[in-house]
């Protein structure tokens, strides 16, 4: 899934950098909240959709792939087989097909899977507008609900602890026009109520 994650991170080193230089005590009068973004997106129809048909491209090509390298195998067993009886001239003729085939396989698969390559294009094309469209509801409820500092619970910041009172993952939803799920309460950690994140305001 590709994320929001990396739009966060930002936000992320500027709160770590907070805490570090601020010390706990002073942090504590801040406003903390987080968000779960792979929920948020897991409970999209369009990101839904989105993914599916991405899943079916990357599976389509894969599929070619595999058949190229299925036909330069068959080609280099039969090339063994018969080299005994083949001249240089033929030698050189089937080797220079073998490694053609394989120069072409691995292009295609470079044009398909590799970084800039179609996927990644496709999945910029669809997948971005919809995290977007997350962030910029995140940060409405930041802005909204007076927020100094909202993370990503399924980012690469560990949270070590996570309250599910400062859970602000069904808000975002809410306010990009989604019911929520039940899903949510069979994702949260089982963590004790109360915690140490700071009281909000």
């Amino acid at each position: 899934m590709n994320k929001i994650v990396a739009t966060l991170k930002p936000l992320k080193i500027v709160a770590i950098a907070m805490f570090l230089l601020l010390g706990v005590g002073q942090a504590s009068a801040q406003k903390f909240a987080y968000v779960d973004t792979e929920y948020i997106l897991s409970q999209l129809p369009d990101y839904k959709s989105a993914q599916k048909q991405l899943d079916e491209l990357s599976e389509k090509w894969q599929k070619e792939v595999d058949a190229m390298y299925t036909e330069i195998d068959k080609l280099y067993k039969n090339y063994q087989a018969e080299e005994v009886l083949l001249n240089n001239e033929q030698k050189k003729q089937r080797q220079e097909e073998i490694i053609a085939k394989e120069k072409a396989a691995k292009k295609f698969q470079q044009e398909k899977f590799g970084f800039e390559g179609e996927l990644f294009k496709k999945r910029e094309q669809l997948i971005k507008p919809i995290q977007d469209r997350v962030f910029d509801a995140i940060q409405t409820i930041a802005k909204r609900e007076d927020f100094d500092f909202i993370f990503d619970k399924s980012g690469d910041m560990i949270m070590l602890f996570s309250n599910a009172r400062y859970d602000k993952s069904d808000d975002v939803l809410e306010e990009l026009g989604i019911t929520p799920l039940d899903e949510k309460e069979k994702k949260d950690d089982g963590n004790p109520p109360g915690g140490d994140l700071p009281p909000e305001d």
